[in-house]
């Protein structure tokens, strides 16, 4: 069995891979047909990546009592949250959920969470994607963390002070929110998100044949009210966006150009789209008054679609994936998918094709350097490369920017670097720092869709592969497995100083205000009273805790009440978290020092119910206990 190759390839930069190229209507058959193509080529054994990591292991090592330079923030895919690791050591930290129930911490169970879902919330499924940290002048500021939920078209934030989601907003118009990006100057005003999937508008049933009046738009939502500012109506279907460092221009992906509903219909043409959306004109437009609105949502709604002065439409191959901005804020880079391509695109470009300068619209593209089978995504290392990740293949490709542009520009230049196998089959990667003007080239993740045979088996559904790889000098090292669940889809890297989180609570945080809000109104005091108010068939009980007992031990209500069980946390020692679980009525919290946690339940069969403290948090946290006594209607 032959190896394939992952030292510095040869040759003029034009035959890149370990076979020919497939044509694009071939790649396409083979990606659509098998899904899986590739797995079964020549790769190298496990012995020998483990004596070629070996040495950069070394770096990647973070012993007992060391921090890690790097939090990770993982999309948890289709459990609906997000993950937050250590790197290099890809040690789990902790788990945020957002789009999901979490019996551990109470969210989607306890009031404050539910506030933040909504009290009406029918989906308890989540797929996300897109994680990304606001920016202050094209830096993330460590301040919130975005992430869409492409199954129910939602995009969330997280406070990263508290690691805990606060807003959640519902996209109207528009299905499946895929591709999201923030605004990186002066600071992320917007969060840019993409509908993917073409409606027809109003979907309300009455028009749903007709494919020239079904479309999709692209979003900006604002950062700081969740709000969702405006809507472009685009041709084609979007998939992944980005922005410059101006705060000009975003750019998406946009592929079935075609409008066709059927896979075979999507793959027609030859080329589909960059779409360029001008954000001061955009702006200006829903200033002045030069929109619309759909159906019951007051959003103001754009026209973008072809021959608009909103937008711009370059011509790339072929169905492209993702788009990414270079941390030097020159180029937009689309990765063509069913064509071995990227396309770079120059934005300082953009003015003068806006302005009708230009010939056409493909006078912005600089270059389009063939890399190999499937390229997805791309990543930078601040040194002038860039790392694209082949799906086809199971390869990251290494290649030089300026190299690439060269060579479109007629001159026999090499500007492949390397290309290393990965297993098996790649989607997005990542490097450290890399969306940020402050990209450092230390540390690639490369999120592989399929393990097949890299870990113990567990029966026909397998785990994912997130694998790191050592960028820091000339050749990149593979130094980690790591088996994921539920296809974590994204992650991003930022330097663990910039990010500043809370020991305890403010016990003023907006977080849990609705909770002192109902405890002003029952003149009770969270942080002193330990007492029952009865307000009809409604029972607040109020407790403090501090470890190891609860400030009530028993309290009784009746058959059918419905019970709101508020617990503050007294203690104010790092790390000394208490819980609440009444047994056999489904409701269990998570209550952090300094903090207020509420969980509403019925108590419908009378009877003894105890309630217990379930984190851990003292020797006798056994006995950290009470009863609920439930009297007879």
């Amino acid at each position: 069995m032959s190896k394939r190759k992952t030292s510095k390839e040869k040759g003029t930069g034009t035959d890149v891979s370990r076979r020919n190229f497939l044509g694009a209507t071939a790649l396409a058959g083979v990606a659509g047909a098998t899904g899986v193509a590739g797995l079964g080529s020549a790769v190298m054994s496990r012995e020998t990546w483990a004596a070629a990591a070996k040495e950069a292991r070394n770096k990647a090592a973070v012993h007992p009592g060391e921090l890690d330079e790097y939090y990770g923030f993982w999309s948890g895919g289709h459990s609906g949250e997000v993950r937050v690791l250590g790197v290099p050591s890809m040690r789990e930290l902790m788990r945020i959920p957002v789009f999901n129930v979490d019996s551990a911490t109470g969210w989607g169970l306890t009031n404050e969470s539910r506030d933040v879902l909504g009290h009406d919330n029918v989906h308890l499924n989540g797929d996300t994607h897109h994680p990304h940290i606001s920016m202050t002048d094209g830096r993330y500021d460590g301040k919130y963390l975005f992430i869409n939920d492409k199954a129910n078209t939602r995009v969330a934030r997280i406070r990263l002070d508290i690691m805990k989601c606060d807003k959640i907003t519902h996209v109207p118009n528009v299905q499946a929110v895929h591709g999201l990006r923030l605004q990186k100057v002066p600071k992320t005003n917007y969060v840019f998100c993409n509908g993917e999937f073409v409606i027809p508008q109003p979907n309300d049933g009455t028009n749903m044949e007709n494919m020239e009046d079904h479309y999709t738009m692209f979003n900006a939502i604002d950062a700081e009210t969740m709000e969702v500012a405006f809507q472009v109506i685009v041709d084609g279907n979007l998939d992944n966006t980005d922005a410059d460092y101006t705060g000009r221009y975003a750019a998406a992906t946009c592929y079935n150009s075609e409008k066709a509903l059927d896979l075979a219909g999507t793959m027609r043409n030859d080329r589909d789209w960059v779409v360029v959306f001008n954000i001061p004109r955009i702006e200006a437009a829903v200033k002045a008054g030069n929109f619309t609105t759909i159906g019951n949502s007051r959003v103001p709604v754009v026209d973008g679609r072809h021959g608009s002065n909103l937008t711009r439409y370059i011509p790339v191959p072929k169905n492209p994936h993702g788009l990414n901005t270079s941390p030097d804020g020159k180029y937009f880079i689309a990765n063509g998918k069913l064509s071995p391509t990227v396309t770079i695109i120059e934005i300082d470009k953009l003015d003068d094709l806006f302005e009708g300068k230009l010939g056409k619209e493909r006078d912005v593209v600089v270059a389009e350097p063939e890399l190999g089978l499937g390229p997805l995504h791309t990543t930078f290392d601040g040194r002038g490369n860039a790392y694209t990740t082949l799906f086809i293949d199971s390869q990251v490709a290494k290649w030089n920017i300026a190299d690439a542009i060269r060579h479109y520009g007629g001159e026999k230049v090499n500007y492949i670097r390397q290309k290393l196998d990965v297993h098996y089959q790649p989607g997005h990667n990542h490097a450290s720092l890399t969306e940020s003007r402050d990209a450092d080239g230390k540390w690639l993740v490369v999120l592989s869709k399929f393990s097949k045979d890299r870990f113990l088996p567990t029966g026909p559904l397998h785990a994912e592969n997130d694998q790191l790889i050592d960028i820091s000098g000339e050749e990149m090292k593979l130094v980690h497995d790591g088996p994921t669940y539920a296809e974590p889809h994204d992650c991003i890297l930022v330097r663990r100083d910039q990010i500043k989180t809370r020991k305890i609570y403010d016990r003023n945080d907006p977080f849990f205000a609705s909770a002192r809000e109902q405890a002003t109104k029952d003149g009770v005091t969270l942080e002193t009273d330990n007492k029952v108010v009865r307000d009809g068939q409604k029972v607040r009980v109020y407790m403090t805790s501090v470890a190891p007992a609860f400030g009530i031990t028993e309290f009784k209500v009746k058959q059918g009440d419905e019970v709101t069980v508020y617990v503050t946390n007294l203690d104010t020692v790092e790390d000394v978290t208490h819980g609440f679980c009444m047994v056999n009525h489904g409701a269990s919290m998570e209550i952090s020092p300094q903090q207020t946690s509420s969980v509403t339940f019925t108590a419908d069969r009378p009877g003894v119910f105890w309630y217990y403290c379930n984190w851990f948090c003292h020797a006798l946290h056994m006995e950290m206990r009470g009863r609920m006594i439930v009297e007879k209607a």
